[in-house]
């Protein structure tokens, strides 16, 4: 187990198991906070919504980290877009690229599109995929320019030594 998860379950009052069953189900199933909650009651636990909910808080980062070196590699290909969906009654703007054989590249959830969030997007799924070959996109200027600024800085090249929108 990695250091810092053994120090953040070392001061939590509750057996291992139940802390971790209750954080997978939370992510792994579309259940709430209450039944979760409710769930452990029949199982003998008494557990509030509230701590199950700084459970995930604290402890999904580091499954997130843990489980990322499993994640099969993606192709040098990617299909970029852009979309917006409501969340929590606001819209946020949903960024994701797949790859030529449809696997998920990485995705990020934004307040704005614009320049910035593209770029931000590219860095951070450059940072943990490696940089592609191509990029293909749609005519939004904001990905176009935030593409060409990381193509200028020329921290990440790809190994044709250019990301390029086709």
């Amino acid at each position: 187990m990695p250091a810092g998860l053994t120090k953040v379950l070392k001061r939590l009052h509750y057996p291992m198991d139940v802390i971790l069953l209750c954080v997978r189900w939370y992510v792994a199933y579309s259940l709430s906070l209450r039944d979760l909650e409710e769930m452990m009651a029949e199982r003998g636990f008494e557990v509030d919504h509230s701590t199950v909910h700084r459970w995930v808080i604290k402890l999904v980062p580091f499954f997130e980290k843990a489980f990322r070196k499993y994640k099969r590699p993606v192709g040098k290909s990617w299909r970029m877009d852009e979309t917006y969906v409501k969340v929590s009654g606001d819209w946020k703007y949903l960024y994701r690229a797949v790859d030529k054989a449809g696997q998920t590249v990485d995705f990020l959830l934004q307040a704005h599109r614009d320049t910035a969030a593209a770029r931000r997007y590219f860095e951070k799924a450059i940072d943990q995929n490696g940089a592609p070959e191509t990029v293909t996109m749609d005519k939004s200027g904001a990905n176009l320019a935030a593409l060409q600024g990381i193509n200028a800085s020329g921290k990440r090249p790809s190994r044709s030594g250019r990301l390029r929108k086709v």
